[in-house]
This record gives structure tokens, sequence and C-alpha cells, in this order.
């Protein structure tokens, strides 16, 4: 799970707060959660699995094992830990511990607009489900009880103001900012994209590149050949944890792929939007960016287009300032700052209303 699932349950999690008794974290092997739930001091149990959908055939045995695996890990994880709820953001870790618990009352939050192959199969074992928007429902068997609960941001992105952020970053107070951004591991077509336009933008505005891990090498080349002047309004960030609400709060707009994440930040911040939909997650991010851009926050533009049409859409909206106040107004008002809160509410609801074993778990 990257931004769509893990930062989400951090959310529920952060506000639940002490009314959750005892809470554990079951994530895969060698996955990214280990090390950042470190930082939040969440109890962490691993499970073997793998996903099936998408997979070559070659690949299916072994896949199929490891989730064989995962369910056996997963059953002695709930016969030990005995917990009241079960609560899933998605992910096909997800799916050896929803059957391992399916008679333990769950919920399960949906990130994007169109869940995907794995949470089309948790909905079947979830009590309760909860979405992102209300376009969600249609995806969802009408026996379901569904709360629209909106994108959960965690406590400490939703602290950052414009000046607190701009100042935290090292950004001028007086310049537009431009946000570019690609995730942890970064988008090669998007930042190869702005690499060739970077001295045209750079003579107008700050840019704020998070260029991903994988693309920190080749970002840092590009910075050190650019002119001096241009060079001081080049801000660059491999990737962005603590100060990604800075970054998202000091920009006048940004341009990023179309991740379940930008159904949360991208409202909360007000923050006008460029969307490029991954192209092998098409379906999905085309579907969270179709919603924000008929819902007038955001335009979109397709992989292909990336090299004709990135600097002419940046250029046209930071100068027009009427349409980029209207996209900042509407974006703003598909902010839901209580969903965490929300979610939350119903899972010590669900507690509450079973026999008390002492734990209330996130997945």
């Amino acid at each position: 799970m990257t931004g769509g699932g893990v930062y989400p349950a951090l959310a529920v999690l952060q506000a639940l707060g002490d009314k959750a008794n005892t809470i554990l974290w079951v994530g895969g092997e060698g996955g990214m959660e280990k090390e950042l739930l470190i930082q939040y001091n969440i109890p962490f149990a691993a499970i073997p699995a793998a996903g099936l959908h998408g997979v070559g055939i070659p690949a299916l045995p072994g896949n199929l094992l490891r989730l064989t695996r995962g369910w056996f890990e997963a059953r002695k994880i709930i016969k030990e830990f005995k917990p009241d709820v079960l609560f899933f953001t998605g992910g096909f870790i997800a799916a050896p511990v929803a059957l391992a618990g399916r008679h333990i009352p769950s919920i399960v939050f949906l990130p994007d607009i169109e869940p995907g192959f794995a949470l089309k199969a948790l909905i079947h074992f979830g009590s309760y489900i909860a979405t992102s928007t209300e376009i969600s429902k249609k995806y969802i068997p009408d026996s379901k009880s569904v709360t629209i609960s909106g994108y959960p941001l965690r406590k400490e992105m939703m602290t950052w103001t414009r000046e607190k952020g701009r100042t935290a970053l090292g950004l001028s107070k007086k310049q537009r900012v431009l946000l570019v951004s690609g995730g942890s591991k970064g988008a090669l077509s998007i930042n190869r994209a702005l690499f060739t336009i970077l001295p045209e933008l750079l003579k107008d505005m700050q840019i704020i590149h998070i260029s991903g891990t994988a693309n920190w090498e080749a970002t840092q080349k590009v910075k050190h050949n650019l002119d001096k002047d241009l060079s001081k309004n080049y801000f660059t960030f491999p990737y962005l944890f603590e100060k990604m609400g800075a970054a998202l709060a000091s920009a006048n707009l940004v341009v990023s792929r179309a991740g379940a994440s930008t159904l949360g930040e991208y409202p909360y911040f007000g923050l006008p939007a460029i969307l490029v939909p991954y192209p092998y997650s098409w379906r999905y991010q085309k579907s969270n960016a179709q919603y924000l851009v008929e819902n007038g926050g955001a335009l979109m533009i397709t992989n292909e287009e990336l090299p004709t049409h990135l600097l002419g859409a940046i250029k046209n909206l930071m100068s027009d300032y009427k349409h980029l106040s209207s996209m900042k107004k509407a974006m703003h008002k598909l902010s839901n700052p209580n969903a965490a809160e929300k979610i939350a509410a119903i899972i010590i609801n669900i507690s509450q209303s079973e026999p008390k074993k002492g734990a209330i778990p996130a997945w």
C-alpha cells in the first residue's frame, strides 16, 4: 500500500487516539509500512502475500502459495490478538486477513473513486464501507452500509498554512509556486517533460519538484546545469513526508498523477491541479481525475500529451488569476476535513456493540 492505503489508515488511527485500547497493523513482508510505523509507535506484524490480478501465468503458482501462507499466518495472528474490529484500506495483503477474519466485524475504506480488484473482493467481506466520494456508491452492493466519509488526512498534514509552508521550505512569499510531484518513486514521464521546460517556467515562478528517489540523481544534474538565476527558484526533493503539507500549502498549482490522495489533499488545501493519470493505472486514476475536473478543480492531460501540452497548460493557468481562483474555490468545496473522525466513529461504534476483547486492529 502507498498513499492510497497507508496514509488514510494512519489518519484514522490518529483520530481514534486513546479510544483504541490496542492496535495491531498487519502488512506485507519487506514492505514500506514497518519503517514508517516506527515513527508512530504502532505495533506491526508481517505476513506473506502476493497479487493475482494482472499477474502472468508463470507467477501464479508462487503467488497462490504466498497467499495461502499468508492466510495461515493471519489465522494465527487473529487467534492470538482476538480483535474486535478489522479495518481495511486495500491492497492484496488484506485478502488473507479478510478471509481469516471473516467472522469479525470489519470496515473497508475505498480511497479511489473506483475500487481496484483487491478492494472489490474486500467489499464482500466488509460489514461497513466508507468512501472518499459519493460516486463510489455505484460500485458497492445495495445491501452494504455505506458512509461517504471523504479521504482521511493525517493531523500533521493539516497544520500547514501557506506562510508556514513557504518559510519551512525556504520559498519567497511573493512569487507564485508550482508543485510538481511524482510520489515516493517519482513519475519519469512527468519529470522528463518538466526538465525540458524548466528554463521557461523558472523565469516566472518558483518550482517545488518532488522527483522521487529513482529520479533524484538525474534531477540534481539538471539543477546543477541551470543558470544560477534560475536555479535559485528550483527547490528539489527526492520525497517529502513530514513536510508534504508544507509543499501543498505553499503551491498555487500542482502537476501530478491522480492517485487516491488527490481526492483528499488537493481539496483540503484548495489546490488547483493539472492531473496526468498513470497510464498503467489509467482506469482508476482517470476516474479520480475526471471527478476533480468535472467539479471544476482540475485539468487533465494524458501521459502522451505531456511533451506538447504541459508548458502551455501551466503558463495559461498561472497567468489567469481569475481561472486559478475559481479552480481553488471549486477544489476547496470538495474538502472533507473530518473524514478520519467519521471513520473512527464507525470503528468505535462497532467495537462497543461487540463483546469486549480489548483490541482494535488496523489493516
